[in-house]
């Protein structure tokens, strides 16, 4: 009987040819699968599994993990404000890691021989997939084809036309990878330190023009309602507002990273809800947390990006950090209102029951209520008092 593989497919070039490579060069019995996060329609999912059985795979599995690719690790990038070089959502890097979790359980349930994916050598995706594998699937063999092989582009095409595969072989001029969370976009422009996108290769053209409120509810840190419409889940507001926000061209950036293997890497992402979504619910914190919650909270989400980027979304500390982002979240509910104009947007403010900026508590450069400027006077000598002691000391030496 022929070993089992289980193959991280996306229906492109790499791993075309890697479905195709194992089957005839290594005869493996080859069970394609594809995990949408939210990347991909019915067609479009109909269309891979037509070509993935064509190119002649035995099994062909598609996952849809979009509500638990929120549920597990979107959450936390909300609750955290999670952005990588407070700039970028982690669009991909959290959309690999729920992609190659997933594969590893597949893998275990169909008891594979052997797990396979389709990266290059020059990239994070190799080293997110390759540690999730190791970790979930010891003993498992890990197979890269085109890593391995050292394959160039017109390497993979001469041998799959030569297998009589048809395909379309034409590379676009840039690399789209969409999902729930953003887009990213790499092309001729990102392989250098200065360029940017033409407006024709953003995925999201800015067709709306004038400016509109919009209101977004949110209940314990998560997005329950937009306007007057409440949701069954998450995912579904997420993917409302995108729709809302996305004709006016916002969340539109260049990101300028360091990459899980020492190198710098740059790339456009188009990401309208994440960034709306994250600058609201950060406003909303900043009125109902203290300073001390809000600080650390601050300090364990730029380690939680940051490994989490680098595809260490198993370490038991990240399941550490999601429970005291969980315990943060309990009084994050009520409404933001944002401004949404082309190509920005604008937080008009909250409201909130659990708002600490009550008037009844005093008015910032306006007036106290619950205290006297004598017992100021006293605040202000006792905080200080350490410093003016050294102070003093450093005047005597």
């Amino acid at each position: 009987m022929k070993k089992k593989v289980v193959l991280g497919f996306s229906g492109g070039l790499d791993t075309s040819f890697c479905a195709r490579y194992l089957a005839d060069e290594m005869q493996y019995e080859v069970h394609s699968v594809i995990v949408n996060t939210g990347g991909f329609d019915t067609g479009e999912l109909e269309a891979i599994a037509a070509h993935a059985y064509r190119l002649g795979v035995h099994t062909h599995t598609a996952i849809d993990a979009v509500q638990e690719y929120y549920d597990t690790i979107i959450r936390y990038l909300v609750f955290g404000n999670c952005l990588k070089n407070d700039t970028y959502p982690l669009s991909v890097s959290a959309e690999r890691l729920c992609q190659a979790l997933q594969i590893a359980r597949y893998a275990r349930s169909v008891k594979a021989d052997a797990v396979a994916h389709g990266s290059t050598g020059a990239g994070n995706d190799q080293v997110r997939f390759d540690m999730i594998f190791r970790q979930l699937l010891p003993g498992v063999e890990i197979i890269t084809p085109v890593r391995d092989l050292q394959l160039s582009r017109e390497a993979e095409i001469a041998y799959l036309t030569g297998a009589g595969v048809m395909m379309n072989f034409e590379k676009a001029a840039y690399s789209i990878n969409k999902g729930l969370w953003g887009t990213s976009i790499g092309g001729r422009e990102t392989l250098h330190s200065y360029g940017v996108l033409p407006e024709d290769a953003w995925q999201t053209a800015c067709t709306k023009d004038g400016t509109e409120e919009v209101c977004l509810h949110f209940t314990a840190g998560e997005l329950t309602g937009i306007n007057d419409t409440v949701y069954a889940h998450p995912v579904a507001a997420i993917q409302a507002l995108q729709q809302i926000a996305g004709p006016y061209g916002i969340g539109r950036d260049m990101h300028i990273g360091d990459t899980i293997i020492g190198i710098k890497g740059r790339v456009a992402f188009e990401a309208a809800a994440p960034m709306v979504i994250i600058k609201a619910h950060h406003t909303l914190e900043k009125h109902v947390l203290t300073k001390w919650q809000l600080s650390w909270k601050d300090t364990l989400a730029q380690f939680y990006a940051n490994w989490l980027h680098e595809g260490q979304v198993l370490d038991p500390v990240m399941r550490d950090i999601e429970q005291l982002f969980l315990s943060s979240q309990q009084v994050v509910t009520g409404s933001v209102y944002v401004q949404l104009f082309p190509y920005r947007f604008r937080v008009n403010g909250i409201e909130s029951r659990y708002d600490l900026m009550k008037s009844a508590f005093g008015q910032y450069g306006e007036m106290n209520t619950g205290y006297t400027g004598q017992d100021v006077r006293g605040f202000s000598a006792i905080f200080g008092n350490q410093t003016r002691i050294w102070n003093a000391i450093q005047e005597t030496i």
